[in-house]
């Protein structure tokens, strides 16, 4: 069964809400104040199923213009609009400013509905429905059907339902989009039931049980019951006006103007990438930086209008700009916006997004400019690889790509397909699927060849640069599997050897000089001399007479090659004494079960000095481990 949402628009006092009572039978009036001073307010709900079997779920905007930020919440989520013009006024200021606001918010469907036909002459109402067809001219429901009605007396109903059944008929159905979003536009809580929130359903499905997240605070909550035209049922669908309450959730956590969606599907954003039209029917420029109110789905969030290009956008121009923010947004790429002006507060702009989560953009530079207007009409594989060549180290996961491609899963994944496959980009993490520009990933290899480089400039006689201290100088945002993706990728290559811990680069070999090769033989004299009864580093430093930064990277290179091992700071053994007292403790463990400070000392002859630092390296290498105060051989 096609659903459709038809909105109403027009001035206060034209007839909007009438209309849908004599249609539907509901006063979309509810609240008091409404009914007291018959004027909406609020925004209202009612639904309607044509005689084709075309499901209709109407919403009920205000007209007055202190109420057209409600009215802009209403519009966004229709598919149908039904321009209501009294007979006895024609067309008046809001009549003008909601064309303009459904106009902006891509709004391409609907008819004219010519009101209070019954308090105007037939010579009246020829006179107002000319000027109508004049008025319209140029907009998007110039030759829609025009259908005059009087919801006092009932005349002209059937004629407006059969139109609206025939516009209904050609609308197209929205695109199935499988990424679940409902803007919430009224929360209240319901005894028995809880928190319950209504929003028209733009894209994707939801089914009692599904989990949710509130956008953009994060809160996460379970579908607990689901209605559509207060009728309880298992799932809803886009294009559905719908009512969710939820489990646990607190009234006070979700408002007007959040989002409702999946969980970790959105991003919220402090800046959104646009392109703009300014209305012709302003009277001066808009220059840069002017402070706006903008309205996206159901919120309405100031902010301030970066112009990219110029320095004022004249009337009737559109052009490519950023907005920034005073608080987070959750859109999709392509979602439709108004901008109001601050003060005094009337519809100025609006326009597309085109990137719902851009970088902070420098003004009057011809790359960042040719930059979003790429984003205009590119195609899917050019978007989604700008968007994945932007993102940098940090890459864009699959939800994200989603967002700013505005892409359901099967088409997302034939787009990533081909570019993985052409190596445009390449998958850094397959468990959360996480891509990466090749650009990117090439830049990543030079940037630690370089660090490597200059790492065996600076230090000649170390083996490699530890990965941790490479890793430290990269972008935090690099993730340790994309890190270990590139080293890979480096050694197959053949442009460095890795070890566990340390990375060369493939050229690098340790060479020394005739000084550095006569402190090493000296040093190591030293220690192969002293076996297990060595000289601690800094006195054999004095009695050699050695530069104190040259004579440490001979020891560190002895110590890499495995001829000296290291039990603590500024202590060092000769590796063959240690190989030596290693086959002695093994020995020792064939006939002993256990091995105590004493037994140690009986065995080596050690003075305590030694003693210690020589059981505490031997359990730091796993031969022993220490049970109480005694050594016990470690299995294996």
């Amino acid at each position: 069964m096609k659903e459709i949402i038809l909105g109403t628009a027009g001035h206060i006092d034209h007839g909007k809400t009438s209309l849908i009572k004599r249609l539907t039978g509901v006063n979309t009036d509810r609240l008091k104040e409404e009914q007291q001073r018959g004027i909406t307010i609020e925004l209202g709900f009612a639904s309607l199923e044509l005689p084709d079997g075309i499901h209709v779920g109407i919403v009920d905007v205000p007209g007055h213009e202190k109420f057209v930020k409600n009215m802009v919440a209403g519009a966004s989520g229709i598919d149908l609009v039904a321009m209501v013009i009294a007979a006895d006024e024609g067309v008046m200021p809001q009549t003008v400013e909601h064309l303009e606001i459904c106009s902006l918010l891509g709004i391409r469907h609907g008819l004219v509905v010519l009101t209070k036909i019954d308090m105007v002459d037939e010579e009246w109402l020829e006179l107002v429905q000319e000027d109508i067809a004049e008025f319209l001219e140029g907009t998007f429901l110039e030759g829609s059907p025009t259908v005059a009605v009087s919801s006092a007396t009932g005349e002209g109903i059937d004629d407006f339902l059969k139109a609206l059944a025939e516009v209904a008929a050609q609308a197209p159905e929205r695109s199935p989009i499988n990424l679940f979003r409902l803007p919430v536009d009224r929360v209240f809580t319901m005894k028995g039931f809880g928190t319950v929130i209504t929003g028209a359903l733009t894209s994707g499905q939801v089914r009692v049980g599904d989990p949710i997240m509130i956008y953009p605070s994060k809160v996460t909550s379970k579908v607990r019951g689901i209605q559509v035209h207060n009728a309880g049922v298992e799932e809803a669908r886009h294009g559905m006006r719908t009512a969710i309450n939820f489990q646990g959730l607190d009234r006070s956590v979700v408002q007007r103007g959040d989002v409702v969606s999946t969980p970790n599907a959105l991003v919220p954003s402090y800046m959104v990438d646009a392109t703009v039209h300014y209305l012709k029917s302003n009277r001066k420029p808009i220059k840069n930086r002017t402070r706006v109110r903008f309205h996206s789905g159901t919120s309405e969030v100031l902010g301030n209008l970066i112009l990219l290009e110029s320095d004022e956008l004249a009337s009737g121009e559109t052009a490519v700009a950023q907005l920034r923010l005073d608080s987070p947004v959750t859109l999709v790429r392509d979602d439709r916006f108004v901008l109001r002006s601050y003060s005094p507060v009337r519809t100025i702009a609006g326009g597309r997004v085109l990137d719902p989560a851009p970088s902070k953009h420098k003004r009057l530079r011809p790359e960042v400019v040719a930059g979003v207007r790429a984003l205009l009409d590119a195609e899917p594989a050019t978007l989604i690889s700008h968007h994945v060549d932007g993102a940098g180290y940090r890459g864009v996961s699959f939800p994200e790509l989603k967002v700013v491609a505005n892409l359901s899963d099967k088409p997302l994944n034939n787009v990533l397909q081909g570019l993985l496959t052409d190596r445009t980009i390449i998958q850094a993490d397959k468990e959360n699927r996480i891509f990466v520009h090749r650009n990117i990933f090439e830049k990543l290899k030079s940037e630690i060849q370089d660090r490597l480089d200059a790492y065996h400039r600076a230090h000649p006689l170390k083996a490699g640069m530890s990965k941790e201290e490479i890793k430290s100088k990269l972008p935090p945002v690099l993730s340790v599997k994309l890190f270990n993706m590139v080293l890979q990728g480096m050694a197959r290559e053949g442009a460095i050897f890795q070890e566990e811990r340390t990375v060369r680069s493939a050229s690098h070999a340790v060479s020394l000089g005739i000084d550095q090769e006569a402190v090493k033989e000296k040093i190591l004299t030293a220690y192969r001399n002293g076996g297990l009864r060595p000289p601690y580093f800094k006195d054999l430093q004095r009695e050699l007479d050695v530069d104190g930064i040259r004579s440490r990277d001979v020891l560190n290179l002895l110590v890499e090659e495995g001829k000296l091992v290291k039990a603590k700071e500024d202590l060092f053994f000769d590796a063959g004494a240690i190989a030596e007292l290693k086959a002695r403790l093994a020995a020792y463990f064939t006939e002993n079960p256990d091995l105590s400070a004493a037994d140690f000392k009986e065995m080596t002859g050690l003075s305590r000095k030694y003693l210690i630092p020589l059981l505490e390296y031997f359990d730091a290498a796993n031969v022993t481990i220490r049970v109480g105060d005694v050594r016990k051989l470690r299995k294996g």
